[in-house]
């Protein structure tokens, strides 16, 4: 089956947990927004999933967030929001997203709504799954641009920054 996932559609109503404490619902978030869909953080003391080092584009989700998180001040300038969102359970995301001071929310889509509402790309291992790295550039709840997939995530944040810049070209 092929990926719904093109410029155009309009993201389902579907409400997620965040680390705010709040939920929030893409759909609804007016204007503009970054959605940074990864696999998985790791956390300190914790070894990585089976075969981790194996899969192609499994690794890199912290060096992509950290870099949004620093040019998040350039994002706001262009009225652009930041969303992160991975099947990891919200309480291991507040643990990341504190300890990166992420000054954006993160989503949690640990019951896979999103992802089996939008057929979002997925990889497996040690039988869990894993959402693969993508992102969404959202205008009002539809989807305006793709990125997938991302070679670089440490430079990713760039990219994105660029494309806004550059009026939606890359």
């Amino acid at each position: 089956m092929a990926s719904p996932l093109k410029p155009g559609l309009v993201l389902p109503r579907v409400s997620l947990p965040a680390t705010t404490g709040a939920d929030i619902c893409l759909a609804e978030v007016p204007g503009r927004s970054v959605v940074i869909v990864y696999p998985w953080t790791g956390r300190p003391g914790h070894p990585n999933p089976p075969n981790w080092d194996d899969i192609p584009g499994a690794h890199g989700s912290t060096p992509e967030l950290e870099g949004f998180r620093d040019l998040s001040p350039d994002f706001a300038a262009l009225n652009v929001g930041l969303f992160g969102l991975s099947g990891q359970a919200t309480d291991w995301q507040r643990e990341m997203a504190m300890r990166l001071a992420l000054p954006f929310p993160i989503l949690s889509d640990a019951e896979g709504r999103m992802a089996a509402a939008l057929a979002l790309p997925s990889f497996a291992t040690g039988g869990e799954s894993y959402l693969k790295r993508l992102t969404l550039i959202l205008s009002s709840g539809t989807i305006e641009h793709l990125f997938h997939p991302v070679p670089d995530p440490a430079a990713h944040a760039g990219d994105v920054l660029r494309w806004f810049r550059n009026g939606g070209r890359t």
